[in-house]
């Protein structure tokens, strides 16, 4: 089998296990295909995420529910202003061994997972969001001298609470540009409430079956390099990412008014890893231009800094997002 046939069937299967995945985990959660499809494309690519909604929306669930989907190790922080990078990352003890002596030991803390739920981050101390958005971008821990390597795959899901602002610390700019995406979690209509009461109150909840383990998501983040993006696409998810600064020639007339800073290059690398996930979702081994727009909401929202002007205006974001994206031309 040559080796475009071999990716078309690796995009065959991979199609069908990404929407089994989907299906897996929306038996617990109700609505939110969005945000099951964000996260799921997320943790494949690569990348963390960071979701904003009001409490009890689910959050906790739609990581449990990709923990056993996935077959990953789970575990959740709740962060307050009086946690520590300690109480995340572990510390060195010191303890007696056998022989009676004393030793210097490590305990590892939380953080040594596959699946982390971050809830809350806003709510801890800009000392203990460094150490864990530190322990995202390196893959790996140091305490005492030595580098403790995380179980691959390592995915962050991070929650913080729009609002009660009240004594918390929101993520600089610096820092929020570390997520590949940020998901907004909206309410739940009518429909999908009842939906909620039946499975949580009345028995009807389910099991959710397992699809895929961790060595099949590293699998496949190998699989993403060879999906084939087109000089013309890559040039399109650069002209995207230009267009959200003031100062570039493909900015149109609201982002030079309203924005005082656009997307890093970062923006771009997520623009084409999540656009290579939607098209092997699809069953393709190319990237199309709506492979790249279709992400560009949760991709550059959070990485757009309105100035004064913007601000003032309330200038709602996701719609300048989308602005851009219709402005930006398929071909330059």
């Amino acid at each position: 089998m040559s080796d475009t046939a071999a990716l078309q069937a690796e995009a065959q299967k991979f199609r069908d296990d990404f929407a089994r995945l989907r299906d897996s985990v929306g038996r617990v959660i109700v609505g939110q295909q969005r945000v099951v499809e964000g996260v799921l494309t997320a943790i494949i690519a690569g990348g963390n995420v960071l979701l904003e909604g009001v409490p009890g929306l689910g959050k906790t669930e739609l990581v449990k529910a990709m923990s056993r989907a996935l077959d990953l190790d789970f575990r959740r922080i709740q962060f307050t202003p009086d946690l520590m990078p300690a109480d995340i990352i572990g510390t060195t003890v010191m303890s007696a061994g056998p022989d009676g002596r004393y030793q210097f030991e490590f305990r590892r803390g939380p953080i040594f997972t596959q699946l982390l739920l971050a809830d809350e981050i806003n709510r801890a101390t800009p000392k203990t969001q460094s150490a864990l958005l530190e322990t995202m971008q390196e893959g790996s821990v140091t305490a005492g001298g030595n580098t403790h390597i995380l179980r691959p795959p390592f995915f962050v899901l991070a929650t913080q609470n729009p609002l009660e602002q009240e004594g918390t610390y929101p993520l600089p700019e610096a820092q929020l540009d570390r997520f590949m995406f940020k998901l907004v979690v909206p309410f739940l209509n009518r429909a999908e409430l009842n939906e909620v009461v039946r499975r949580t109150t009345l028995g009807g909840s389910t099991d959710v079956p397992r699809i895929m383990g961790g060595d099949r998501i590293m699998e496949l983040r190998t699989i993403l390099e060879k999906v084939v993006v087109a000089d013309p696409l890559r040039d399109y998810a650069v002209r995207l990412v230009l267009a959200t600064h003031p100062a570039a020639e493909e900015s149109g007339e609201t982002v030079k008014k309203f924005v005082k800073w656009g997307a890093s290059p970062r923006a771009v690398q997520a623009l084409i890893r999540a656009a290579r996930v939607r098209a092997l979702a699809e069953g393709r081994v190319h990237v199309a231009f709506e492979d790249i727009r279709t992400f560009a909401p949760e991709v550059l929202g959070h990485r757009i800094l309105l100035n004064y002007d913007g601000l003032a205006e309330s200038l709602s974001i996701p719609t300048l997002v989308n602005e851009i994206a219709a402005g930006v031309p398929e071909q330059a």
